[in-house]
């Protein structure tokens, strides 16, 4: 069985991350990184092991003279398409960090120069993957809570718009796992307690691209004739709410549930459909979280982000795209964005929809208002003008 030789374009937080989950792998080497920092190059080039000599400043450079097989791309949002085109062009595999760009056109120009390449695009959204949600998909596929019938899941409490895109994108591939894909969506929206108008239209924080809504509300109609229901809901101070970061899941003859807060993580059973306190009707029993064999947990490597990189090598082997495709990403990305669409114009959206613009930018432009006025980068900064637009102390 071969090695895949893997080059890490970003060397910050989640460039760390995902070169650790790699580094751990018994078949993923690193062979380069990839920075404008000469400082992260360094920091993490000696924790991973990769010389001087592979640590570039120079994409192009560094895909000439490495070509490898996998390049992930963990860097912010506005940086995804064009970074993901230019790699593509190598006729390298990618991973992308979530979400996978910012609107459908781009999404859409990468997945066909993927194809018209022959390679996989992957999308690093590893809670799908991660050794709870193993736990939760195993028990659901051995029966034990009966046929799917609504999926519930909630975000960490960010600004909703900016939560949708950020946590909303793993939770909605957590969401698609158990219901399939979704027929049709229908959001809600509001600010400072009003549905949104054009003047509530932002740029995100993060590179995220145009968003709207402090509480973002949305029903979903998926493929296997279950319902759903996600929350991206702000709540005081910044994640304030991260326990509330949860996916349950209804069937017909019990419920599973999975917290992803890093404060409560775990997974749950309920052999009931419908929790009452107390009693047999409250005995959750706790799932075991489920490992590759050879996961090390002395290891550095977040164990969601090393099941993310063993399905990339189990995808690769077979052929096959990985759970976190590409064109779940996109999927995703048609999801989130009508919610946007179905808050601002008071309808239902079926997917996939048929325009693939920005639904709020078009939205603005249709109400007569130009571009959004600039937002500060980063994120408490971004929250703090936000409140100060708001009137807010």
């Amino acid at each position: 069985m071969q090695n895949y030789r893997v080059a890490i374009l970003g060397c910050r937080n989640r460039g760390t991350a995902e070169a650790r989950a790699y580094h751990a792998h018994p078949r993923t080497d690193i062979v380069a990184l990839c920075d404008l920092v000469q400082e992260l190059l360094d920091t993490l080039g000696a924790e991973v092991g990769v010389p001087p000599s592979a640590r570039y400043r120079d994409l192009d450079a560094m895909m000439r003279e490495v070509q490898p097989d996998i390049v992930a791309i963990p860097v912010g949002i506005e940086f995804h398409y064009p970074l993901a085109m230019r790699v593509l062009e190598y006729g390298a595999n990618i991973e992308v960090e979530k979400p996978l760009c910012q609107d459908l056109a781009q999404a859409d120009e990468i997945i066909a120069k993927a194809e018209q390449k022959g390679v996989r695009v992957a999308v690093h959204q590893q809670g799908r993957v991660s050794p709870y949600m193993q736990a939760v998909a195993q028990a659901n596929a051995a029966g034990r809570i009966g046929q799917v019938r609504y999926i519930y899941g909630s975000g960490k409490g960010y600004y909703g718009g900016y939560g949708l895109l950020d946590i909303g994108t793993h939770m909605l591939n957590n969401m698609l796992r158990f219901g399939g894909h979704v027929r049709s969506v229908s959001g809600i929206a509001t600010t400072d307690g009003h549905r949104i108008g054009p003047e509530d239209v932002l740029e995100g924080p993060r590179g995220s691209g145009t968003i709207a809504g402090e509480h973002v509300t949305a029903t979903l109609e998926f493929d296997h004739n279950a319902t759903g229901t996600l929350l991206q809901h702000r709540f005081p101070g910044v994640g304030a709410a991260s326990a509330a970061y949860t996916l349950e899941v209804y069937g017909t003859e019990g419920r599973l549930v999975m917290n992803a807060s890093k404060r409560v993580e775990g997974a749950w059973w309920l052999p009931h459909p419908h929790h009452l306190p107390g009693g047999e009707h409250g005995n959750w029993q706790p799932l075991d979280p489920l490992y590759p064999d050879h996961y090390d947990p002395r290891s550095p490597a977040d164990p969601a982000d090393y099941w993310f990189v063993e399905e990339y090598v189990r995808a690769l082997d077979e052929g096959r795209d990985h759970e976190c495709s590409g064109i779940e990403g996109r999927h995703i990305m048609e999801i989130m964005l009508g919610v946007f669409e179905s808050a601002v114009y008071g309808r239902r959206v079926d997917l996939p929809q048929p325009q693939r613009d920005h639904p709020l930018v078009r939205w603005r432009r249709e109400q007569g208002a130009g571009p959004p006025t600039p937002m500060p980068r980063d994120l408490h900064e971004w929250y703090a003008a936000e409140d100060q637009r708001l009137g807010r102390a």
